[in-house]
């Protein structure tokens, strides 16, 4: 089963940290990312530029409008993603707990419809 792993975090706190920390903890991301895509359970992963970079795209009466930022205002953002393939729940929560940001952000673990519009 697909599950796609939205990681969240507060750019200020990670902001926080040292920069040899936050090379450390990228390190360590990249290291599990690795072992995961090794044992064939890493489909996709990718961090996300900050916050600020990001466009909320909106059609309302067949106009559209963009607006700089997120779409709402919230204590976590977006941080990035992992699609990994597993055969369950309780591995996708155990890959999930094992990402370095689960330690001071928190990770989302969502299903994947097998209906996708690409492959």
């Amino acid at each position: 089963m697909k599950y796609l792993c939205l990681v969240y975090l507060e750019e200020k706190i990670l902001n926080g940290f040292p920069s040899h920390e936050r090379r450390a903890i990228s390190d360590e991301a990249m290291s599990y990312c690795e072992k995961l895509q090794k044992a064939g359970q890493l489909l996709a992963a990718s961090p996300l530029h900050p916050v600020e970079t990001a466009t909320t795209v909106r059609v309302r009466d067949g106009k559209t409008s963009t607006t700089d930022g997120p779409f709402a205002e919230t204590k976590e953002q977006l941080g990035g993603f992992l699609m990994i393939d597993v055969p369950d729940l309780n591995d996708a929560i155990r890959i999930a707990a094992q990402f370095p940001a689960a330690r001071f952000g928190s990770v989302e673990v969502r299903p994947m419809k097998e209906l996708g519009c690409a492959d």
